[in-house]
């Protein structure tokens, strides 16, 4: 009886990384996710930028934004959540929200407040950026693929 013909190395090797190529592409993200707990951010809004520019909070967090106007009248529409609120010079609103929706938002002034306006965003981001980890693994994959092709 003839002993069963194998693969070569090589053959083996692009099977593997095709196979986790697509484990990578198609398999869930896992369910990491911290207990929700109340987040309080202070947003100072002046001269047509926010600060902080950008918050990250986790998916069921009860969040609470105050905004705080230093020069005009400023607002804060959350797109994606339909939240807005609207802040006089030297007062604080507040609105309070539980983030229940994953992904990245931009949050913009809703009060036309100068020559400027159109370009006073910042960025809530809810939960994980699992695109982000997903293509760093496939960023390695491709790269452990060139090494292999390279070696022939």
């Amino acid at each position: 009886m003839a002993a069963p013909k194998r693969l070569p190395t090589r053959q083996w090797m692009g099977a593997a990384l095709a196979v986790a190529a697509l484990i990578i592409v198609f398999a869930p993200a896992p369910s990491l996710a911290a207990q929700p707990t109340e987040r309080r951010f202070r947003i100072e809004a002046s001269s047509y930028e926010y600060a902080p520019p950008a918050i990250a909070v986790n998916v069921g967090d009860t969040v609470t934004l105050e905004l705080v106007s230093t020069d005009y009248v400023h607002g804060l529409y959350v797109d994606g959540y339909g939240l807005n609120l609207i802040a006089e010079p030297g007062h604080t609103e507040r609105l309070t929200f539980v983030a229940d929706k994953p992904g990245a938002f931009r949050f913009r002034c809703s009060v036309t407040c100068g020559p400027l306006h159109p370009f006073m965003i910042g960025k809530l981001s809810v939960g994980p950026n699992w695109l982000l980890w997903r293509a760093v693994a496939l960023a390695g994959v491709a790269a452990v693929a060139g090494l292999v092709i390279a070696r022939r």
